[in-house]
């Protein structure tokens, strides 16, 4: 069978047998999504990288001793030691984590935005702004949980693998970090686009 079509599973079974090529497979396909799952944290492309690197060495070594849980999923798992690290790098250099919302971010558009008018696009922005602002005014878990959700489009399996705890605590810190943005946003006098952020 093409090594490509085999699943992740099996990949790591081959891994431990030898075959080189069945890691070289399962980083790519799992890199894009722990990078940017890492990039949400520590907001350095650099940096990011790094840890990248760290995170898959850091599961080859644990592969080749033989310590690798097969009850849960790769990706859940390579997820988990990278939001690991990531959170050490913080410890170790004392900053708090931003947000960093892209104008184009597509985490709460449904819209094109080559059909909007100029008044759309200036509302639409302004939302943004604003929602980045109450966003990193929510509790770390809450943000956490958000961003991991709209914005590294992980399951909440994921999450809650990722996070080390249980589903109904990550939908849980999901919905009150909703419910929370939506009190801040309605206490907001000014116009937004609700497109973006629907009551």
């Amino acid at each position: 069978m093409n090594i490509s079509l085999r699943n992740d599973s099996e990949l790591v079974s081959l891994y431990i047998a030898g075959d080189e090529k069945a890691f070289e497979q399962l980083v790519n396909r799992h890199k894009n999504r722990v990078f940017t799952s890492i990039m949400l944290i520590v907001k350095d492309a650099d940096v990011a990288e790094d840890l990248l690197q760290d995170s898959f060495i850091k599961a080859i070594h644990t592969m080749k001793s033989g310590r690798y849980n097969e009850e849960g999923k790769f990706s859940s798992w390579i997820s988990r030691i990278a939001h690991n690290l990531a959170i050490d790098y913080f410890r170790k250099e004392k900053r708090n984590p931003t947000l960093q919302l892209e104008d184009n971010i597509k985490a709460f558009n449904s819209l094109n935005y080559a059909e909007d008018s100029a008044e759309a696009l200036q509302i639409r922005e302004e939302t943004f702004a604003r929602l980045k602002a109450m966003i990193e005014l929510l509790p770390e878990n809450q943000k956490e949980v958000l961003i991991m959700r709209h914005y590294a489009d992980m399951s909440f399996q994921e999450i809650a693998e990722a996070t080390g705890v249980s589903i109904n605590t990550a939908l849980g810190r999901m919905r009150y970090a909703l419910i929370n943005l939506r009190k801040k946003m309605s206490t907001t006098p000014k116009v937004y686009d609700q497109n973006l952020y629907p009551q």
